[in-house]
């Protein structure tokens, strides 16, 4: 009789944290092994969120507050001074900075902009300044870029013990991957001129993340490295930072009706963006999917429109004064 084969394990992630397949051949050939769930890299990383920025309106969402409230906010800034400082944190591939940019320069015509930048992603500094060569209407804007994540600026800053002040600071969708958030805030917080502000954009909790965070967290896998942080817990933050703000709620949608389509590439990459996951769909066991799936679906976290399921990414803008 011949011996039994070889059987090879592998562990991944799941809802249980660990858990062991053994995957026993089709045809006494070769073993069939399901390969790892593990978090995306930075280049996987800006991929899934351009299939997220792709199906979304997202950045139709921004523009709507830039027209409706931006140009107010940026009216008083720079208290006179012949120069505006700007910090962009985590400000990714820049099409919302230069937006901003272009506000403040019709709010505030021949001044000068000092446009510094920090992002960690390296494709996105790429991507940034070759948008900043392509754009013919920033003569008096000058660029910065530190590629450096939040903290280790921070870090940064206080080795060197000099504190640069600036009339404009945005976080826009980014304290998802801050460590420390309300850290964070303090600090960058800490950084306005007088009369400066800091916008902060985040999801809001009348967003289907907030649902999906609160009710249905089991569905996520344990490899989506991101924090589940919305408005609310951001104004929680700066009651106790004692610091005025407003905050401004605007609707957006997210199409993920492909997540649904088996073997969709799409479908695939908007998942992965949504667990933080390379090739989810592909990995995930399939009871962790299905619930995934199934909770997606929920009314508190999408809508159906034209037959399509739209999830819900209303946002919020959190304007704070120095």
């Amino acid at each position: 009789m011949d011996p039994a084969p070889e059987v090879k394990r592998n562990r991944f992630p799941s809802m249980n944290f660990e858990a062991e397949i053994l995957t026993a051949p089709h045809d006494n050939s070769e073993l069939y092994v399901i390969p790892s769930m593990r978090s995306l890299t930075a280049e996987e990383y800006a991929e899934a969120f351009k299939s997220f920025l792709d199906h979304s309106t997202e950045h139709q969402c921004m523009d709507e507050f830039n027209k409706e409230e931006m140009p107010n906010i940026v009216a008083g800034l720079g208290n006179g001074k012949s120069t505006i400082n700007v910090l962009g944190v985590g400000s990714g591939t820049g099409e919302q900075d230069l937006k901003m940019i272009r506000i403040m320069q019709a709010a505030h015509p021949g001044i000068l902009i000092d446009n510094e930048i920090i992002e960690p992603n390296p494709q996105h500094v790429a991507a940034y300044k070759e948008l900043v060569n392509q754009a013919p209407d920033l003569q008096n804007v000058s660029f910065l870029w530190h590629q450096l994540t939040s903290l280790e600026y921070e870090q940064q800053v206080k080795e060197k013990g000099a504190h640069k002040k600036f009339d404009f600071i945005h976080m826009i969708q980014m304290l998802y991957r801050v460590e420390d958030i309300p850290n964070a805030i303090k600090f960058f917080h800490s950084c306005l001129d007088h009369h400066g502000k800091l916008l902060i954009i985040i999801l809001s909790d009348s967003s289907g993340w907030a649902s999906l965070w609160k009710k249905y967290r089991h569905c996520l896998p344990s490899t989506d490295s991101g924090h589940y942080i919305t408005s609310n817990g951001i104004t929680d933050v700066l009651k106790r930072l004692g610091v005025d703000y407003h905050v401004y709620e605007f609707p957006s949608g997210w199409d993920i009706t492909e997540c649904f389509i088996e073997g969709d590439p799409v479908g695939g990459r908007m998942m992965d963006f949504l667990t933080g996951t390379k090739n989810f769909l592909g990995t995930a066991p399939p009871g962790l999917r299905r619930q995934l799936q199934e909770a997606l679906c929920q009314p508190e976290c999408s809508s159906k429109k034209d037959g399509r399921i739209i999830f819900s990414n209303n946002l919020s803008m959190i304007v704070v004064e120095s």
